[in-house]
């Protein structure tokens, strides 16, 4: 009985593996292949989407690991400078996403993923990430923090927005506790 329980769980960490590197995976495509870049300063991508849900499904522990995965593995794949500032703010998103997903858990699915993205992308994509692209290429801090603001208005709108549909989905919510275990 006991080795059968210890099968079950190796099996579910296994899962929960393939599919915390499947959105590292994703997270790598949509921020680094299918970012959409305008001038020098703006770049919209959905990078953080499957950074968010990683730690809203399966924990601030397994976010920061995606982030941390994806945005590591990303910058080698395409010749980017890793900044560890940068990196930082990824595995924030993962944490923060992670944390306060279950911080709001009493609220309504609406507004516990509103928070949740309005929260994670304040802290991680517009602070701490702001300051580390201000320091590597050497630009006004508040300059950037203004376009990152915007940038993030619109890329947090429409992450939410598919967080939302993807975490109503009952069958799906049900197979992502699964996998948590």
């Amino acid at each position: 009985m006991k080795k059968e329980a210890s099968q079950k769980h190796l099996r579910s960490n296994l899962r929960l593996l393939a599919v915390s590197a499947f959105l590292a995976a994703l997270s790598i495509i949509c921020g680094k292949y299918l970012a959409l870049s305008l001038g020098g300063v703006l770049r919209f991508s959905f990078e953080n989407l499957p950074i968010l849900l990683s730690g809203m499904m399966f924990g601030p522990v397994a976010g920061a690991l995606v982030g941390a995965v994806a945005d590591l593995v990303g910058c080698l794949m395409v010749g980017y400078t890793v900044n560890p500032l940068v990196t930082l703010g990824a595995v924030c998103v993962g944490v923060l996403g992670g944390l306060l997903f279950r911080l709001t858990k009493k609220l309504p699915l609406l507004w516990q993923t509103c928070i949740t993205v309005i929260l994670a992308h304040l802290v991680a994509s517009v602070i701490i990430k702001t300051v580390g692209l201000a320091a590597y290429y050497d630009m006004p801090f508040y300059v950037l923090l203004l376009y990152r603001l915007l940038n993030y208005a619109i890329v947090g709108v429409a992450e939410w927005l598919l967080l939302y549909t993807v975490l109503k989905n009952k069958a799906l919510r049900r197979r992502f506790e699964e996998l948590r275990g």
